[in-house]
């Protein structure tokens, strides 16, 4: 046995339609996010290359759902091809798993090309010379077991390195065994456990580890998506692991804290990323305090500095306000905008009503202020 050398990757979800993610008027973000995840596949091709590896391990959640359009299907399969120095290894997940996605596991093993495997039984998988690979597919969406039990009574050839690939929540044992379990590589004699299902990298222990996926699609990570390459030295020797960036879209959260009379656009232009902000989606949090005049100058740089990101999100539940009768005064000293600002002001401050009311009521008068100063007088 010489070492063996291949890339871990999971969670691909390919066909997502980012339907939470709202369209700007004049931009088509949800289509730049869906090709950035078929992009992915010529990019872990790429990391592979780089690594002078010749096998990819997808550890789950290729496609988003169990039925794919033809045209993510075949996009997927010819992409895939295109790299045909590459061994693909393709694990049914929760999201594509067997029962559900028969019919699409059926046509990859009917219609894939010759470099891509469709790991859909659990039983032992020689992958290279001396290298066992031992998969786990998710038969059902919520299989309510432990998906790397089997692991442990596979054989594998004396001396072989022996790699486990897994798609499920790593956690301390439940009543119900659902969880994978953690000590699984020492229990399994595992060289390595290739997971999948979190979509964010951790390291679980030094032979257990998650790839996350290689591009991200949520704001909880904050990077850039990675895969791993991995190195095999021998049987028992700990794993090397390098994370390989793979991402092509930033998904980030930044907190603004403001203090009354604080100059609000300046604390926002202060944890703007830079660079690259059309392949950014951003995420803000504002909080503290601040008064009428400041929440809307918040508001309009929002409105100015959002359209060079791909996806920019204000979030203000968080941040209150402080009024004075001078803001009032702003909007009308008298009549029927007076009156609306005012039952507007009452609402915001009644801590008998509940939050969500308040911060209706808050935003409400936010917009009335701002309107009024926009108007000619």
């Amino acid at each position: 046995m010489t070492g063996f050398r291949f890339i871990h990757a999971s969670d691909l979800h390919l066909g997502r339609r980012f339907a939470n993610i709202p369209e700007p008027l004049d931009g088509n973000v949800r289509g730049r996010l869906m090709e950035a995840r078929h992009g992915a596949i010529a990019r872990l091709a790429a990391a592979a290359t780089a690594q002078g590896a010749a096998d990819i391990l997808l550890a789950g959640d290729t496609f988003d759902t169990a039925t794919p359009s033809p045209t993510v299907i075949r996009q997927t399969l010819a992409a895939m091809a295109e790299a045909g120095a590459i061994r693909w290894w393709l694990l049914p997940g929760n999201h594509d798993n067997l029962r559900d996605a028969e019919p699409l596991w059926d046509a990859i093993r009917r219609e894939g090309p010759a470099n891509v495997h469709a790991v859909t039984e659990t039983a032992p998988v020689a992958v290279a010379p001396g290298v066992a690979l031992l998969p786990c597919p998710v038969e059902w969406r919520s299989a309510g077991r432990d998906p790397t039990t089997a692991m442990v009574e596979m054989p594998s050839p004396e001396g072989a390195l022996r790699i486990g690939l897994a798609h499920g929540g790593v956690a301390d044992f439940g009543e119900d065994g659902a969880a994978i379990a953690p000590d699984r590589d020492r229990s399994a004699g595992l060289d390595f456990l290739a997971l999948g299902d979190w979509h964010g990298r951790m390291q679980v222990g030094p032979r257990v580890h998650y790839s996350g996926t290689p591009e991200q699609d949520r704001f909880k990570h904050d990077r850039r998506g990675v895969c791993l390459a991995v190195e095999l030295a021998g049987p028992g020797v700990i794993p090397q692991v390098e994370e390989v960036e793979t991402g092509a879209f930033l998904w980030t959260e930044r907190e603004v804290t403001l203090a009354p009379r604080q100059d609000a656009e300046e604390a926002l232009a202060a944890v703007l990323p830079d660079g690259a902000r059309r392949d950014t989606l951003l995420r803000i949090r504002a909080a503290g305090w601040t008064g009428l005049a400041e929440r809307t100058r918040l508001q309009e740089a929002a409105d100015r500095f959002g359209p060079e990101f791909a996806h920019f999100e204000l979030r203000s539940d968080a941040l209150g306000t402080q009024y004075d009768a001078g803001d009032l005064d702003e909007i009308d000293r008298g009549g029927a905008l007076r009156l609306a600002a005012d039952m507007l002001m009452a609402e915001a401050g009644d801590t008998a009503r509940s939050e969500p009311d308040r911060t209706v009521a808050t935003d409400a008068l936010a917009r009335l202020y701002a309107y009024t100063r926009e108007a000619p007088r």
